[in-house]
């Protein structure tokens, strides 16, 4: 019995002691706590609240954002192929040229990075609707699709999301 005790005491101090060094190591080098995710410049307006929480939502999905706030955002849209009916109030660009207009959620952005579709430039949520990552409203929700955008400018369904739990 006492050896038991004694060895139940040792695995609790073992286990302080590891959560201890963990702790060190990440207060003392920060880019271990960063995840080795898709890098992701967004450019938005800097007032716009619901672009920050989609941004939270980016980053608690396994994405590294860089976040900048150009003059003309717009001129930045039209400059990366999209058309103004799928615009929304912010656009992200990774490193590798895919664009995502609006509110996308995470998992529909690791499933198109994962295999993009051919002639695709990437994926949009024209406007704002409510329930989306960073539109969140309470319960409230509005069914939405995701779109696909295509480098000849034009765009077509890529996913259909009817209820919230659809976007994780």
């Amino acid at each position: 019995m006492k050896r038991f005790f004694k060895l139940r005491v040792i695995g609790r101090i073992a286990g302080s002691c590891l959560a201890l060094i963990v702790t060190w190591l990440i207060s003392t080098y920060p880019a271990l706590a960063q995840d080795s995710g898709v890098e992701m410049d967004v450019y938005k307006d800097p007032s716009c609240g619901c672009c920050n929480g989609w941004i939270e939502h980016m980053n608690l999905n396994d994405f590294a954002t860089n976040v900048f706030h150009p003059r003309d955002l717009n001129g930045l849209k039209q400059e990366h192929g999209i058309a103004p009916q799928l615009q929304s109030c912010h656009t992200a660009i990774t490193e590798a040229g895919y664009v995502f207009e609006g509110h996308v959620p995470a998992k529909l952005i690791k499933q198109f990075l994962a295999n993009p579709p051919t002639g695709a430039i990437g994926l949009t949520v024209p406007g704002m609707p409510v329930g989306t990552p960073g539109m969140e409203m309470g319960n409230r929700f509005t069914p939405y699709n995701v779109l696909l955008i295509k480098q000849d400018g034009s765009a077509e369904i890529y996913a259909e999301i009817s209820k919230a739990e659809d976007q994780h």
